[in-house]
């Protein structure tokens, strides 16, 4: 189950002017569940993206990084159940021809079209019964259908993940909406498996990706779950230009509040993929304080996140809080000097001056780890720099879900 996440109600997912969403059961893998979306953009729109760092990356991550490169994007087609990658050369046809059929339909460039595919790796893509369902999707293309959407893209997630938000201005307001899959395969190299994130106001490429790249630092690239990162991981944002409000600059005043809806929208979608990772039990926040600088902050937090150890302790509740202080040691910080860290466990101070606080007392700590979310706060004394990464524990299920993935 789920860690205290809820499925997004319909009427809770805003409809962006501009952007049509449409969906189809193309039994991609299985028969009788959505896995097949369209959307539709408007002529005004400009789109901006984030790709994972896997060297090998899927067919349709390469694509989608050319034709991003090429020109104006007027769709996007996603299909889940199958990844299309480790696949090749015949992977990248298939991945062109999936574009260059949408394109037909929708009477646009196939370079104009962005793939998306997540699933099953180094398994050809069903690609006749992907274009076999394009008509559908397409017929389905409507405002309203972000839930829907968000059903679409998911794979071994239990819920889909969708959030939504309005900025109000003088002259008009910003509709941001986004939805996420994820569960598994997921640590920081770029971001989720799969973002998509939209909003109505108008804004040059350049400046849509500069703020992408800032919403990506401060959400998906602080989450993980179990250390892997996908080879099809993508992050689009989608700047509609059907709506009153238009961002020209950084130095705009509309855009720090439009970049401060965008990040609030990808933290709800990031947390989201983090409470619904396989086999969780847990949330947990692990916070890096008075680091020297903020990349040393993000490889302690990382270091902790990422043990197995510490993960499999926070399943179990079990106090066993010097894993902790053994992952933070190993993240590489030559000079780090364990004198000068404290480390708190939601209000509970487990560390003084590098070792065990006079007054901890192991109940503390049994309480805050039978807690569902829970806060590890450690200080390095070493200056000023912060950061916070967010992650599950690591469950039985976990290792059941990963087993049985392909049956």
């Amino acid at each position: 189950m789920p860690v205290n996440l809820s499925a997004p109600r319909r009427e809770e997912l805003f409809a962006v002017p501009g952007v049509e969403l449409g969906w189809a059961e193309a039994a991609i893998r299985k028969p009788a569940r959505k896995d097949l979306l369209v959307i539709r953009l408007a002529e005004t729109a400009t789109v901006a993206g984030v790709f994972t760092q896997n060297r090998f990356a899927a067919a349709p991550v390469q694509v989608c990084r050319k034709h991003l490169a090429d020109g104006p994007i007027r769709a996007l087609v996603v299909n889940t159940g199958n990844a299309n990658a480790g696949t090749g050369e015949p992977g990248l046809a298939a991945a062109q021809a999936t574009c260059d059929a949408l394109g037909r339909l929708l009477r646009c460039s196939g370079a104009a079209v962005l793939p998306f595919s997540t699933g099953v790796i180094m398994e050809p893509l069903p690609i006749d019964r992907l274009i076999a369902g394009l008509p559908a999707a397409v017929e389905r293309l409507a405002p309203e259908h972000w839930l829907d959407a968000a059903e679409a893209i998911m794979t071994t997630d239990t819920l889909p993940k969708g959030a939504s938000t309005r900025i109000a201005f003088a002259g008009g307001s910003v509709t941001i909406t986004g939805i996420a899959k994820g569960a598994g395969m997921i640590r920081p190299d770029m971001a989720t498996m799969l973002g998509f994130i939209a909003m109505d106001a108008a804004m040059p490429r350049a400046l849509l990706q500069r703020m992408t790249v800032e919403a990506v630092a401060q959400s998906f690239n602080r989450i993980t779950i179990d250390g892997d990162t996908s080879t099809n991981d993508s992050f689009v944002v989608i700047a509609s230009g059907a709506g009153a409000v238009t961002v020209r600059s950084a130095d705009d005043e509309a855009y720090a509040p439009v970049l401060h809806g965008l990040c609030d929208v990808a933290q709800r979608l990031a947390h989201a993929i983090v409470r619904d990772g396989e086999g969780a039990t847990k949330f947990i926040e692990v916070r890096i304080e008075q680091a020297r600088t903020p990349d040393e902050a993000a490889r302690v937090a990382y270091a902790v996140a990422h043990s197995p150890l510490v993960k499999t302790a926070f399943f179990a509740s079990d106090p066993n809080l010097g894993r902790i202080l053994a992952a933070a040691g190993n993240a590489g910080v030559v000079d780090l000097d364990p004198a000068t860290v404290q480390m708190w466990l939601d209000d509970v101070r487990v560390v003084l001056d590098g070792g065990r606080h006079p007054e901890y007392r192991e109940a503390d700590g049994q309480r805050v780890m039978k807690q569902s979310e829970i806060t590890v706060r450690l200080l390095l004394g070493r200056g000023a720099a912060s950061t916070c990464v967010w992650t599950t524990d690591l469950s039985h299920d976990y290792v059941s879900i990963n087993a049985d993935y392909r049956s």
